[in-house]
């Protein structure tokens, strides 16, 4: 691929909130998956899962229990004597924590114990990290192999969007709602699907704000 095509590709791709209704197919999916695994890890460890609902009432009801955890927020929050930051949290960051509600699919990007050669032979019998930085490293494999799903939807013409507010909030209502396993990080959501708007592109920070030469 020419490099001004993949930039056109980065540049042009959007977190998309409005989604029509047509489906996505599980043919689709399993491609994007299929991407999402050639990502790189750690020592290839590929520290990453996906769960996928393609049920629109089961995607409904991690909205209310995200919002029953918001709620529950704003109240303790009143409580404290901050009720403005309380409405605020509703107002501002509730639509925000919860816009995968009208997607068709949802993608629960999980990652898993990080395990190599390494850790088993040198870094574990020399207690070279505490678990905590396993943990991590896992994570940050799955955060790369959410990216590869995510350019390969927009690659497909579909829309994605990445958000924590249910891992944030209810994190352990997600766990029990899908059974997930107490080893597994809850990485982010990702809703998916065909986009009904498509945004206009945020603004980015100059490269001079972000970028440190070392000779």
């Amino acid at each position: 691929m020419e490099f001004v095509l993949f930039r056109d590709m980065l540049t042009s791709r959007r977190s998309v909130r409005d989604f029509t209704a047509e489906p996505v197919s599980l043919a689709d999916i399993e491609e994007l998956i299929d991407c999402a695994r050639y990502a790189p890890s750690d020592t290839n460890s590929q520290t990453w899962e996906f769960i996928v609902i393609m049920n629109t009432a089961k995607i409904k009801y991690i909205e209310d229990f995200t919002w029953e955890r918001l709620h529950e927020k704003a109240a303790h929050a009143a409580e404290q004597g901050l009720e403005r930051e309380g409405k605020l949290l509703l107002k501002s960051f509730g639509p925000y924590a919860t816009a995968f509600s009208k997607a068709p699919v949802l993608v629960i990007c999980l990652s898993t114990p990080y395990t190599s050669k390494f850790r088993e032979k040198i870094f574990d019998p020399l207690n070279f990290a505490a678990p905590e930085v396993w943990e991590e490293e896992g994570m940050k494999s799955s955060c790369l192999a959410a990216e590869n799903l995510m350019l390969a939807a927009h690659a497909k013409g579909l829309a994605t969007c990445p958000m924590t507010g249910p891992v944030l909030l209810a994190e352990d209502r997600l766990r029990e709602y899908l059974d997930i396993p107490s080893d597994r990080g809850v990485n982010m959501v990702i809703a998916l699907g065909h986009p009904a708007v498509t945004p206009k592109a945020p603004p980015r920070k100059e490269i001079a704000d972000i970028l440190r030469v070392v000779d």
